[in-house]
């Protein structure tokens, strides 16, 4: 930035026993994973907000949101996610379509 470059320095705990050039990558990728999938549970689930707490509940309610944004995600149609989840909600017939596919 500003014709400066810094150099930061992360250490990682693995089992793996490759080179760094290999493993960085690999890491990076996944951390993009979990960010973008992360996001999307909080903006169409509003994941964050959640108070499901107590005993298997957090568990099984995860699941339940996953197995709902895998069936959206592949739902047809260029509407968002979080419309798709709303029309879902409001119309049986689309949602019947999204259980069904």
């Amino acid at each position: 930035m500003n014709g400066e470059s810094t150099k930061e320095t992360r250490f990682y705990i693995t089992s793996l026993t490759l080179a760094a050039d290999l493993v960085g990558p690999m890491i990076r990728d996944h951390r993009a994973i979990e960010n973008s999938l992360h996001w999307v549970m909080d903006m169409v689930f509003r994941d964050d907000e959640c108070r499901v707490r107590t005993e298997n509940a957090p568990a099984n309610f995860t699941t339940l949101e996953h197995m709902a944004n895998n069936l959206i995600r592949k739902a047809p149609g260029k509407d968002s996610q979080r419309l798709k989840r709303m029309t879902a909600a409001w119309d049986d017939d689309f949602f019947v379509s999204l259980v069904a596919a």
